[in-house]
């Protein structure tokens, strides 16, 4: 069947459909087990096996280093804003923090309860549109380490590479733009991620620690945030998200099928690209992004005033384009092209502004 509607929804987002026909196919019987993997114990040598499997396929995607654990977490990724400074910090220790949107303030706002926080960069900036150069952060003296969000999915900014800021270990949140490019693992002390953006169902994350950065927790800090605690345990310390564990194993497959994350760049680029140039040539939509950082993941844009944009949405999703209303906290359009978007879906909305345009422009 094809498809007849195209989920831009920023998260839990559109999955690819190669895998959910597989997930389906096998829900019943997983693996002749004669059982559903929604059914089968994480403590069953065949989920082991699919465990470990998928570490080792996540691994190869993403050339890991053998001095990193990978960890596969239950919860959102909004636990890892207390779980990083409540592992790799003090309480009067400074981490720093680089302020480029909406997520890195909530995880700025979440450290501040577990250590000191200065911010490099970014203080008292409201509107983003831009990232500042690394060569004008001011870092504190001995941070113990320092923080980005890769990618902000509501202002639509994204770092065009890993900042270089000398030895202090790069803590980085990429959520939003984790396995849809090559990244430096080495270069970090942690990279975390939810999957409910490019590589699976919601409440399930990834996190890539530093092996010597973990086994120093605060001594408060809970056991199911602690590192080294999963690391002991190969991610089992106790029942996780079995389906979404599963789902993710497929979906690194399915991007080593694609061409890896190298082919999954290639794709972002060429999608988000599309859109971009859309809206630059309309003289209609606007997105206030300067183009070295605008997002391949989350693509924001205005109307002329807020009538056409309810009209646009209303239209829109009668017309099979789904979920493209703005964050509550910026209002507007926002596009999420995130991995399982195809260039069909992106193909239908840049035909929809057109035509929208024509009629009402």
């Amino acid at each position: 069947m094809s498809h007849t509607v195209w989920n831009f929804g920023a998260g839990p987002a559109m999955l690819p459909r190669e895998v959910m026909e597989q997930a389906q196919a096998e829900l019943l019987d997983w693996r002749g087990t004669g059982i559903s993997v929604l059914e089968i114990s994480h403590r069953t040598p065949e989920f082991e096996a699919m465990a470990a499997e998928s570490e080792r396929d996540l691994r190869a995607l993403l050339r890991v280093p053998d001095d990193y654990h990978v960890l596969f977490l239950q919860g959102g990724a909004t636990s890892q804003f207390a779980a990083v400074p409540l592992n790799l910090a003090r309480p009067d220790q400074t981490a720093d923090y680089v302020r480029t949107g909406h997520w890195s303030d909530k995880a700025i706002e979440d450290a501040r309860r577990h250590c000191k926080v200065h911010v490099a960069a970014g203080e008292g900036v409201e509107k983003f549109t831009s990232i500042p150069e690394p060569k004008t952060w001011k870092l504190s003296r001995d941070p113990v380490y320092l923080y980005y969000t890769s990618n902000e999915t509501l202002g639509g900014v994204e770092f065009p590479g890993t900042p270089d800021v000398g030895g202090v270990p790069l803590v980085s949140d990429m959520t939003s733009n984790f396995l849809t490019r090559p990244i430096d693992v080495a270069k970090h002390g942690v990279v975390y991620a939810g999957a409910q953006k490019n590589f699976g169902p919601s409440g399930f994350l990834v996190a890539i620690v530093r092996k010597d950065l973990a086994g120093h927790a605060q001594p408060a800090t809970p056991r199911l945030y602690e590192y080294s605690v999963f690391a002991e345990s190969q991610s089992l310390i106790n029942t996780p998200p079995t389906f979404s564990w599963y789902m993710a194993g497929l979906i690194f497959k399915w991007i080593a099928k694609q061409g890896g994350v190298e082919g999954m760049d290639r794709n972002a680029r060429r999608r988000s690209g599309k859109l971009y140039a859309a809206i630059d040539a309309s003289g209609f939509y606007r997105n206030p992004v300067e183009p070295p950082f605008r997002s391949r993941m989350n693509v924001p844009f205005t109307l002329p005033d807020e009538t056409l944009t309810g009209m646009f949405l209303k239209e829109a999703g009668a017309a099979g384009l789904f979920a493209l209303k703005g964050h509550r906290a910026v209002g507007g359009i926002r596009a999420s092209l995130y991995n399982a978007m195809p260039d069909a879906g992106v193909d239908a909305l840049v035909d929809f502004m057109k035509d929208f345009q024509r009629r009402c422009g």
